[in-house]
């Protein structure tokens, strides 16, 4: 995949951003972190028990639809720092879809190292439906506990994804992946992959407690469905 930036312009954005994003390794980054994951652990536990109800609905449907098939979706994704682990989800498409997901990868309708598909065939029916209510999610809540990401943070790219970032890029990186984001709650998949990039990188520079706290409250209008999710 050809580059968005040339080599030269590439170089300078990323020295220039990592110089503002160094700056802010100071005393409150650090009170920040150790609140963020108080808060992470807390409502994580809160959420696992609030959603204890809809985890065992949606498991139930999804092996009635699929008996054979697992009702969990493990997949790898690249964390803070580059570090791989497994990352939890319902299981929302047929078994076999990363079998069939090369197939499709020249339908991708978003430009840059990220795939998604609107009418992408290989979803189920309660897949859907979890998908655009973002049901589907809920078991990261158990990654979140695992000290493997947090309730907020940029979203965890695949292997593959990864493999075509630019050192730009790679910036986003720099923190734990979230459960949600600002580019989920800014416009998720109506915006670009560079939009996305741009919105991590802004969060990184301006996070805070109050700033993920706002991003958690909106995020639930997810839950109820919110078009621009699929």
């Amino acid at each position: 995949m050809a580059l968005r930036y040339d080599m030269d312009l590439v170089a300078r954005l990323t020295d220039f951003e990592r110089k503002r994003l160094a700056a802010q390794n100071d005393g409150k980054l650090a009170m920040y972190t150790s609140v963020k994951r108080g808060m992470d652990v807390a409502g994580a536990l809160c959420a696992l028990a609030l959603f204890s109800p809809v985890f065992a609905v949606t498991a139930a449907l999804i092996k009635l639809e699929s008996p054979k098939a697992p009702v969990f979706f493990q997949q790898t994704r690249i964390g803070k720092n580059g570090r791989k682990f497994k990352m939890y989800k319902f299981r929302s498409m047929v078994p076999d879809a990363e079998q069939k997901l090369a197939a499709l990868l020249a339908k991708n309708e978003i430009k840059g190292a990220m795939f998604k598909l609107k009418d992408d065939p290989r979803i189920t029916r309660i897949g859907r439906f979890i998908r655009k209510t973002s049901i589907d999610e809920l078991p990261q809540l158990v990654n979140v506990l695992k000290g493997e990401m947090s309730l907020v943070g940029p979203r965890p790219p695949l292997q593959r994804e990864v493999e075509e970032y630019s050192d730009y890029d790679k910036l986003r990186l720099s923190v734990s992946g979230g459960c949600t984001g600002l580019w989920q709650v800014t416009g998720r998949s109506k915006l670009s992959f560079e939009q996305m990039v741009e919105l991590d990188l802004e969060y990184i520079r301006k996070r805070s407690i109050r700033g993920d706290l706002k991003i958690i409250f909106r995020t639930f209008k997810l839950l109820l469905g919110a078009k621009d999710a699929f």
